[in-house]
């Protein structure tokens, strides 16, 4: 038989036919196959559900960690809640699922590569990735908007209770640093954020202003410091594999139609084995 891998996929964004179709092919190689879903399943609430409940069926254990889009109140949507009890409903409904989240126990992977923590992690951003030349989150704005490069998230990604999108995040570091330091420290972890943890991935932008939505400095060393053996993320649907400080930072997302047949054609990579370093092409399956 062979043997469990812990596979990987971000920026699904099933409200694209397209995309919808390829997640529906997304299947394990083995019954003890894991997967990572790193943000950005989708906008719409039960869009986001039906896709985890779908991949719960099919591996053996599925870890989630949200994205800007699934925090999204957009007006298609009749879920209508917004920013903190948003993601705690879907917290909620992913625990139905059986869906590991970031307010779960971190789960141990005990199979090929491990044994290795993998951490969920729900961060967000607090505009300290500022754009070339600026010094406050003011002049950065005003930077983007002048460019015409300015975050979605700015209209649909709403902070309530807190007072600002930077206040949640810095409540949500307190909290996920706290849970990290808990972790064994004789075990190495598996980083999984939907936000890239430092802010080197966004070096090839093409607009460098986007990045102040792409990150904090708050988690600038937690490759290191809580002793990531590998750092998984999305959200830049550029995918690739760079490396920080001896760590390896994957990046996993699928993106765009437009995105991923400009670079791959008809044919893009879905699953990325984030321990061995590799795409694993799944089996053909019905899809959703």
């Amino acid at each position: 038989m062979t043997a469990g891998k812990l596979l990987a996929v971000s920026d699904l964004h099933v409200a694209y036919k397209e995309n919808l179709q390829l997640a529906g092919r997304l299947a394990p190689t083995s019954d003890d196959d894991w997967l990572i879903v790193a943000g950005d399943v989708g906008e719409v609430f039960d869009e986001v559900v039906a896709t985890l409940r779908h991949l719960a069926g099919r591996f053996a254990k599925v870890i989630w960690a949200p994205g800007n889009h699934e925090l999204w109140t957009h007006p298609k949507d009749p879920v209508t809640a917004r920013g903190d009890r948003r993601y705690q409903q879907l917290v909620a409904a992913c625990r139905s699922l059986g869906v590991v989240t970031p307010e779960d126990p971190f789960p141990v992977w005990t199979g090929t590569g491990g044994p290795v923590v993998v951490a969920p992690l729900f961060v967000l951003y607090d505009y300290t990735w500022r754009a070339p030349g600026t010094t406050t989150k003011a002049e950065s704005l005003a930077y983007a908007e002048r460019t015409g490069i300015v975050c979605t998230d700015e209209m649909l990604l709403h902070p309530d209770p807190y007072p600002s999108r930077e206040a949640w995040c810095d409540a949500r570091l307190a909290e996920t640093e706290r849970r990290l330091s808990a972790i064994d420290p004789a075990l190495p972890t598996l980083l999984v954020t939907h936000w890239p943890l430092h802010r080197h991935p966004t070096d090839i932008l093409r607009f460098p202003e986007f990045a102040q939505w792409c990150g904090t400095e708050g988690t600038a060393d937690w490759h290191t410091r809580f002793r990531a053996q590998v750092a998984v993320y999305g959200h830049l649907h550029i995918r690739r594999t760079t490396e920080r400080d001896g760590v390896r930072f994957e990046e996993v997302s699928l993106g765009y139609p437009r995105e991923w047949r400009a670079r791959f054609g008809e044919a893009p990579p879905l699953l990325r084995d984030v321990l061995a370093g590799e795409d694993v092409e799944p089996p053909v399956l019905a899809g959703l």
